[in-house]
């Protein structure tokens, strides 16, 4: 049977702007509670927070910041997640952390830059889903964890060699928990492909071209059905341990 989201409660981690917001709207939807994570653009988490209320009478939002790619931040996050929703069943692990370079310059990004996007997209997500077992062990259904991920963990290509290197190590950690932690939570990611918001933009016109054209179906992973999939996943009670691609195809020989 699939798992209501009707009155669940949903972390979102970098949750108010892009694909975060999305996800955040495709849950409403269905009835979910949303706690909207932000590191520092507080007007835009309280707009998104008052826009779901309005669109989704019941619903209850809160708007925390936190830095995701901190332990002490992000145990704090979810202690206010719990608090201000009462209780927490669904973690998306959606923020991460990277800087445009040349992905053949292994000098492009700092060690201290390295550090981040370790900290970001690894220890930040392994500390996220630590941090919330607690809840998820006194529910009788068991946790869902869904982080997002990329097709950058499975191609030698992305923003940056230290954002693909790192999220091949999350997509590790996805099957890692799954495998360790049993029915206590699904765990599961999601592997977008090129997805034209504020940061995919910054691959310039040229570059988006070409991604488009590299892809199968010659397009851009459609947003919204990239959060689709996020809802299709926390519903499915038989899928754990998995790495899905919505990417319209741009790397499908990584299957």
């Amino acid at each position: 049977m699939p798992y209501s989201l009707k009155g669940r409660n949903v972390l979102i981690t970098g949750g108010s702007r892009g694909l975060g917001a999305q996800i955040a709207h495709a849950f409403a939807a269905q009835g979910a509670n949303i706690a909207i994570n932000y590191a520092s653009n507080s007007a835009a988490a309280s707009e998104l927070a008052s826009d779901l209320s309005s669109k989704y009478p019941g619903v209850k939002t809160t708007t925390i910041k936190a830095d995701a790619g901190s332990t002490d931040s992000i145990k704090e996050l979810v202690a206010t997640t719990i608090r201000d929703l009462g209780g927490l069943d669904i973690l998306i692990a959606n923020a991460g952390w990277t800087r445009f370079s040349k992905f053949a310059d292994l000098d492009a990004l700092s060690d201290e830059e390295w550090d981040r996007c370790w900290r970001t997209n690894v220890l930040g997500v392994k500390s996220l889903i630590a941090s919330a077992m607690p809840s998820f062990e006194g529910n009788a259904e068991g946790g869902v964890v869904l982080v997002t991920s990329s097709i950058a963990g499975r191609t030698i290509g992305g923003s940056s060699m230290a954002y693909s290197v790192t999220k091949a190590a999350q997509l590790h950690l996805v099957k890692c928990v799954a495998k360790t932690q049993g029915a206590k939570v699904r765990c599961n990611a999601v592997l977008p492909g090129l997805l034209l918001t504020e940061w995919g933009l910054e691959y310039g016109e040229e570059r988006i071209g070409e991604l488009k054209e590299a892809a199968v179906l010659k397009k851009e992973t459609d947003l919204q059905d990239c959060a689709d999939m996020f809802v299709s996943l926390a519903k499915n009670t038989s899928v754990t341990g998995q790495h899905i691609q919505v990417d319209s195809g741009l790397a499908i020989q990584h299957l």
